[in-house]
């Protein structure tokens, strides 16, 4: 992903929500007869407190992704939609698309059969355990030959990403009028409306502000 300097997304705190809000992801590796792409649920390693991420793929998607032997690509993509110029009020302008993504790259760890397990424990559990009658893993009619035979046919993966390449373009380059103007217009009920796109603008646009806010406010406390 080109990077431009004014969207990139550096901390780590922002990249873990994303990462966390948007774990279906998009695997990109390659085998000797090109490059594929695979999707599976991703999250983030419940041991860890930095960009690393814990998953698995089914057989033989481990072969095609080369996975363990090269580099991985993970693309984890937030909310994102299509922006009118007409949102920007009367002045030259042409349509474009709001989006925040999150790219980790790295040469994964391959997960031995039970440390596999407890990652797959570990996903069912994370999405079960939002509903009122969740159902583990573990819980019949399911019994351990049935869930044994599940992970045989799965390889699971750890990645500490290497290189990270994140943005956030959210219309940052627009006068605050403009932006409002869109958040406003992604949060109605027109045909391009997307409330989680216009709830990530509100929360970027907020921090600038009160970046703002504050370097304005230093010199003069200083005086």
């Amino acid at each position: 992903m080109r990077q431009n300097p004014s969207f990139a997304m550096t901390d780590v705190a922002e990249l873990r929500r994303i990462i966390a809000a948007n774990p279906w992801a998009t695997l990109v590796g390659r085998d000797e007869n090109g490059m594929t792409a695979s999707h599976y649920a991703v999250l983030l390693d419940p041991d860890r407190d930095d960009l690393t991420v814990v998953g698995h793929v089914g057989r033989p998607d481990d072969i095609v992704l080369g996975l363990g032997a090269q580099e991985l690509l993970v693309v984890f993509q937030g909310p994102h939609g299509y922006i009118s110029p007409g949102w920007y009020g009367d002045v030259a302008a042409v349509p474009t698309w709001n989006y925040v993504a999150v790219h980790l790259s790295g040469t994964p760890e391959l997960l031995d059969a039970e440390e596999n397990l407890r990652v797959l424990d570990h996903l069912v559990d994370h999405f079960e355990s939002r509903l009122a009658d969740p159902r583990g893993m573990w819980a019949p009619p399911n019994d351990t030959a049935f869930v044994r035979r599940l992970e045989a046919g799965t390889i699971g993966f750890r990645l500490t990403p290497t290189r990270v390449a994140a943005k956030r373009k959210l219309s940052q380059n627009k006068p605050d009028e403009v932006i409002e103007n869109v958040i406003l217009e992604l949060s109605g009920d027109g045909v391009y409306a997307e409330p989680r796109l216009a709830a990530e603008m509100r929360r970027a646009h907020d921090a600038r502000l009160a970046a703002r806010d504050a370097a304005t406010a230093a010199p003069a406390a200083e005086r």
